[in-house]
């Protein structure tokens, strides 16, 4: 379900591509062991691709020392098996250039951006936002995914995501997480044509089923059950629609759980039940999953046997 960028006359990236959780220790210090075995379980799992340094990869907490640590360490370990996106949101449009060139060089598939923004209040205009993808564009030569998130306080219209796509270059996937998601991208196909090459949905999955309605030909979900997402993608890419939403309505307890309970502590929470990982701490000063919400999610994911409580036994 994955290939080339269209951008260079190969295949569109389409399937799973679910982000990997950064791995702390107690002492909250990176540990590399337990990141290499987590992106070889989701590999295993079913990934058709990974997405590092996300908002799901508590990417808020890093130094930019552990992002290059991390985009090195974790691109060499993948060593080609599947494609990476690297995500490099910054408010600069220089830091934010620089930040996507290294990813390329280091051999990242694809960089995520989301528009600038800073705090709670700092947002630039549509011309400042323009003026932004296209500098880092030019600064890159491979494809550049929109997320449109609640998080940037910044609304993006679909008319506005469809105009940059069609006359910037690399500008050819959009992660769509706003309300009214599937509405969003059935708008953004309609006006932006050939040149929406990634219509992808994200949240967690949690609106996949209309997203996948609506175009959507990717998802960019929590990286604790791999397995259950590709069988909905899989189903659905191979035209069996009831299949895919008997398996969207069997996972969507487990989908529900991490979007609404768990949240970004989600994916490390069930790696490290099922020993993929050493510890699932996050770094101070977010705070720790509540053992009751725990419990929940584990009896929750028990029920549907993911592999990431039995990979590693």
């Amino acid at each position: 379900m994955s290939g080339m960028n269209a951008i260079s006359g190969g295949e569109r990236y389409t399937g799973v591509f679910p982000v990997v959780p950064t791995t702390f220790t107690e002492a909250g210090v990176l540990d590399l062991e337990s990141q290499k075995r987590c992106v070889d379980f989701m590999i295993d799992a079913g990934s058709t691709g990974l997405c590092i340094l996300a908002n799901f990869s508590e990417q808020f907490v890093l130094s930019d020392d552990e992002r290059e640590v991390l985009t090195a360490a974790i691109l060499k370990h993948v060593a080609g098996r599947v494609p990476v996106i690297v995500t490099t949101t910054h408010f600069g449009t220089r830091v934010c250039a620089e930040r996507s060139r290294r990813a390329q060089d280091l051999g990242a598939a694809m960089v995520m951006v989301m528009p600038p923004y800073h705090g709670a209040t700092i947002r630039v205009t549509e011309e400042k936002i323009y003026e932004f993808f296209s500098t880092l564009s030019a600064a890159i030569d491979i494809p550049i995914m929109i997320q449109d998130a609640p998080v940037s306080g910044t609304a993006l219209s679909a008319a506005f995501l469809a105009r940059m796509a069609k006359e910037i270059r690399n500008i050819a996937y959009f992660k769509i997480e706003t309300p009214g998601a599937a509405s969003k991208l059935r708008e953004l196909i309609r006006l932006g044509g050939d040149a929406i090459e990634g219509p992808w949905d994200g949240e967690e999955a949690i609106t996949l089923l209309p997203d996948l309605e609506a175009g959507a030909t990717g998802a960019m979900t929590g990286g604790g059950y791999p397995d259950g997402i590709r069988k909905i993608m899989d189903a659905w890419a191979n035209g069996r629609r009831e299949d895919a939403v008997a398996e969207y309505m069997r996972w969507l307890p487990l989908i529900n759980y991490e979007n609404r309970q768990g949240g970004i502590l989600t994916a490390k929470a069930l790696m490290k039940e099922g020993g993929v990982i050493a510890c699932e701490a996050p770094r101070h000063p977010f705070p720790a999953m509540h053992p009751e919400v725990r419990q929940g999610l584990l009896a929750t994911a028990r029920r549907l046997d993911p592999l990431v409580l039995r990979w590693a036994r």
